[in-house]
């Protein structure tokens, strides 16, 4: 009998007991990393009384590839278009937040004599609250749809990118040992080059990509050509000196633009599940109970500053964005605790052997007490509220009721000078970058090239030629982009004064486009003096004056435009988002979603007979099926499952809502038949080589063979539910509601996607 590998033995056992605790702490309602990280110490060799891990490295392993799928996943659901809506509100409470807790963390650190990177990275652990946590606990205690809770999300999605941004430092950091300001600019200019130079060609090319090959794209085929994606940029991070962790997030935020985001991370979600529950199991392997009992005053002492340190310093950090003191009260004491962001500082530290042994165990114990208090610590909110404002003086509640109210609800109009000058800076940096970058490419893998194919000095010659024209369309958006726009036209006819410095912002951009032409022909041809100054200038008057360089720019820059925007294009085509939105949001009157469960009895029923704006003093605006949406839905619109519904109403009308669609659905299901003959809904889509394209409804088979009925069709490019008919003809893209039991619908599930040779007959699928 041949001896089993000590890897295949060793994931058994951490799978068997992630499982097991997976399934006890669903029972329980705990959040699921806890269960991991009990699973971890049972499975660990610090549990003598249970079998254990026989190779920890291939753990590791295994949890490095785990960390590199929560952060493609972390930037599958993250964008940067989204911090640039939300304004300044939770950029600033994020700011604080961070700032003042890594200042926290790492006081507490140096209270105990703790080394300067264990205090550092203490700080930074400190400073990330757990995404993974809060949304949990908002699900379990329904408050998903309040507008704290809104804010709460906001901010997290801050600090998840701040936390990449932590994790580039600090693996700096830890490489040169030492703290040096000029060291760390340096390094934030690099990281800056490579962020902008990635998402700017992501962007451009990964779009056309998937659009070019959208109809080879099975799910199978998107999960490759995705981890594909995300392991290249894993790879081209690391030969660049950034950590994997964040290739994995950069790739993951360029494929959250595109049109296929939503279909790549479900694809993506088993696997990352897998590898995810994978890592928390090897975070608690490291568990080390004699080690929590060696630190426990630590560990208690750094318990209290989390809790101390979040509800002071956030609720300060939402005062200062503008929120009341009940609203900033209940988001800071929703932030207490640390969880996934603190387990990948602490691997990070580990594995680069910065960091002291005990602070893993340390931060994993901190992590388990802090989640478990944490629906505590947002229930106490309202009752702490109550009491600060008893016995808060009157004028300081009236100052802070008055700077909340001063500040606004939508960002005010900019000046033109900052709207000029902003889109100015914006221009210089991303097309710096992409210059800059096409000279290096150009210089460390084209110029070898050319020297052993054209003999001196032709090969330079060929190298300033080419290296030039790939830049002429870069440098003459560099030069002269937005030099027509409304705010420069605005500045230059109110007011005279305002020529002079514009004037002067034009030409120092020509000078930093000349700069680079200098430099290339300086590293190339060496032409310097009155040719070389001659030179430059004819190539400046071409660039500027060129119409074919013009065309090329604009095609560049159109491309990437359509690229970045082509899901809210997408969304725009379906329907615009109410104006008003984003204007209530900032008030106790906002926008909610919420899907209709399978089973309940609103199912069928009209709006008007349903009149929930009655019952729960709610407004529905619109209504989401599949891909059609229904703004302002009449009172004769049905109500199916699955659909998705946009309401508006306050915090305690939606909470009530909620609670209702809960109620129904708790009743459905208590109520629901124990045996399999129950009928179900589903929605499925016609790809290339079904079986049923090309026939009608009627010969399909689709009622005879597998028992089910079409009572629904929706059209390619269409928006409408169609009612279907027996002589109507099957067309790949058709998307088809049928009804029927599990068990057909299944069989129906998997006819659908076989190949065209296939037949149907007797019920099953034959070849």
């Amino acid at each position: 009998m041949s001896e089993l590998e000590p890897m295949i033995a060793d994931l058994a056992l951490i799978l068997i007991c992630a499982g097991v605790m997976t399934l006890i702490f669903k029972r329980l309602k705990q959040p699921l990393v806890l269960g991991y990280i009990v699973a971890g110490f049972l499975a660990s060799p610090n549990m003598p009384y249970m079998p254990s891990v026989t190779d920890m490295e291939n753990v590791h392993l295994w949890s490095d590839i785990g960390v590199i799928f929560l952060l493609f996943a972390l930037g599958l659901e993250f964008s940067f278009k989204k911090i640039v809506k939300m304004g300044s509100a939770p950029i600033i409470a994020a700011c604080t937040t961070i700032i003042s807790m890594m200042v926290v963390g790492a006081f507490t650190g140096y209270a105990f004599g703790w080394g300067e990177m264990d205090c550092i990275y203490l700080g930074g652990m400190l400073a990330m609250s757990s995404t993974t946590i809060i949304f949990k606990a908002f699900d379990d205690m329904g408050l998903r749809q309040q507008r704290f809770a809104g804010l709460v999300l906001s901010v997290l999605i801050i600090e998840d990118i701040l936390a990449i941004v932590l994790m580039v430092m600090l693996s700096t950091m830890a490489v040169s040992q030492q703290f040096e300001g000029t060291q760390m600019l340096g390094s934030i200019a690099y990281l800056v080059f490579f962020l902008v130079l990635w998402f700017v060609v992501g962007i451009y090319l990964i779009p056309l990509f998937l659009k070019k090959t959208r109809s080879l794209m099975s799910d199978e085929t998107m999960l490759i050509v995705a981890l594909g994606l995300c392991f290249g940029m894993v790879v081209l991070a690391a030969s660049v000196g950034f950590s994997a962790a964040f290739g994995a997030f950069i790739m993951g935020s360029i494929l959250a633009e595109t049109i296929e985001a939503e279909r790549i991370e479900h694809v993506v979600t088993p696997v990352k599940d897998l590898f995810g529950a994978i890592f928390f199991v090897s975070v608690g392997m490291m568990v080390d109970v004699s080690l929590i009992i060696e630190y426990i005053v630590p560990i208690l002492c750094i318990i209290a500053a989390i809790m101390v340190g979040q509800t002071l310093f956030s609720t300060l950090g939402f005062l200062l964005s503008g929120q009341s003191l009940k609203t900033a009260m209940q988001c800071s004491f929703s932030l207490t605790q640390i969880g996934e962001f603190a387990f990948i500082l602490a691997t990070l530290g580990t594995s680069l052997g910065v960091t002291s042994d005990f602070l893993y165990p340390i931060v994993v114990a901190v992590s388990v007490f802090t989640t478990f208090t944490t629906p505590y610590m947002i229930r106490l909110a309202e009752p702490a509220y109550a009491v600060l404002e008893r016995h808060l003086p009157t004028r300081w509640k009236n100052a802070l009721d008055r700077y909340a109210n001063g500040a606004p609800d939508v960002v005010g109009h900019e000046s033109h000078w900052n709207s000029y000058l902003k889109q100015v800076a914006v221009i210089i940096l991303i097309y710096g970058v992409l210059c800059v970058a096409v000279v290096a490419i150009m210089f460390n893998f084209a110029q070898p090239l050319l020297d052993g194919l054209l003999p001196a000095p032709w090969n330079n010659i060929a190298l300033a030629v080419i290296t030039i024209i790939l830049l002429s369309p870069f440098l003459r958006l560099l030069m002269i982009k937005r030099n027509h726009s409304e705010e420069f036209q605005a500045l230059w006819t109110d007011n005279h004064f305002n020529r002079a410095p514009l004037i002067a912002v034009q030409l120092l951009r020509i000078v930093l486009g000349a700069a680079i032409l200098s430099y290339v022909l300086g590293h190339t041809v060496h032409w310097s003096g009155t040719l070389g100054l001659f030179v430059i200038i004819a190539i400046l008057f071409t660039i500027l004056f060129s119409r074919r360089i013009k065309k090329q720019g604009l095609l560049l820059e159109q491309t990437f435009t359509d690229n970045l925007t082509q899901r809210e294009q997408r969304a725009s085509q379906q329907a615009n988002r109410p104006k008003f939105a984003g204007s209530l949001m900032q008030r106790d009157v906002h926008l909610s979603n919420f899907t209709i469960p399978v089973g309940i009895d609103w199912c069928g029923h009209t709006l008007a007979e349903l009149n929930l704006g009655r019952k729960y003093g709610i407004q529905i605006v619109s209504l989401l099926r599949g891909p059609l949406r229904i703004n302002i839905p009449s009172a004769a619109t049905l109500i199916l499952p699955g659909d998705r519904l946009q309401v508006i109403g306050s915090d305690k009308q939606l909470a009530t809502f909620g609670q209702a669609l809960e109620q129904l659905s708790v009743a459905a299901t208590k109520t629901a038949t124990s045996v399999d003959d129950e009928m179900k809904l589903r929605r499925l889509y016609l790809e290339f080589g079904s079986p049923f394209v090309g026939k009608t409804i009627g010969n399909c088979g689709i009622r005879d063979d597998f028992h089910c009925l079409i009572v629904g069709i929706e059209f390619e490019d269409e928006e409408a539910l169609h009612t279907p008919t027996p002589t109507h003809t099957l067309h790949i893209g058709d998307i088809i509601w049928v009804v029927g039991e599990e068990a057909n619908l299944a069989r129906l599930e998997i006819a659908k996607e076989a190949p065209a040779h296939t037949r149907l007959g007797s019920g099953v699928i034959q070849k």
